[in-house]
């Protein structure tokens, strides 16, 4: 059973990632220039979807043995001092990045971070953040939009490819080969 840690009370001074990471568990948050800015949990079709593309996306990498999957709102760096750390719902690192798990956020830039929005998501918001993940190093990042049951994989920042319930999602890069109906992603 995780252990909840009350927020850090009036405090002035930015903290770190590594200080949010030892405030233990205090539910679904991001560090913003220091900021803890809290996130509403998922709902049921977020978490499905997730599940659902995490497995797919898994069982792919371990397959062919091309690194590590992880998900849950992952932490990832994306600046330091004062730090950002982004929540991603799924990243995918290959071996040639990041050969070995890390203790707390991840330092280095995933090959591909998948978001998926929630309802009360804002596309100027998701714009930052894609910003912030190309600026790393980040090779791709897919938005699976729920509402329109559509997935856009984004290359950088503006250059986009569409992929709706009909088509097949299908990896590149390192990540050739992968493929799953984008339908599959939304069924239960």
């Amino acid at each position: 059973m995780a252990v909840m840690t009350a927020l850090p009370k009036r405090r002035t001074k930015p903290i770190t990632g590594e200080e949010l990471l030892a405030l233990g568990d205090i539910g679904p948050s991001e560090l913003i220039d220091g900021r803890i800015v809290t996130m509403t949990p998922t709902g049921d079709e977020h978490g499905t979807i997730e599940f659902n593309l995490g497995s797919e996306l898994r069982a792919f990498v371990r397959r062919q043995r091309l690194g590590r999957v992880t998900g849950g709102e992952v932490g990832i760096y994306t600046r330091r001092n004062p730090d950002r750390v982004r929540a991603a719902d799924i990243a995918f690192i290959s071996t040639s990045r990041l050969a070995q798990p890390v203790k707390g956020y991840l330092t280095v830039a995933p090959d591909l971070v998948v978001e998926i929005m929630s309802p009360d998501d804002r596309w100027q918001d998701l714009r930052e953040k894609l910003a912030e993940y190309f600026a790393i190093g980040v090779t791709w990042v897919w938005v699976v939009e729920p509402s329109a049951r559509k997935v856009l994989v984004f290359h950088s920042p503006t250059m986009i490819e569409e992929f709706g319930e009909d088509d097949t999602l299908t990896g590149e890069g390192v990540l050739a080969g992968f493929a799953v109906k984008v339908a599959d992603l939304f069924s239960v």
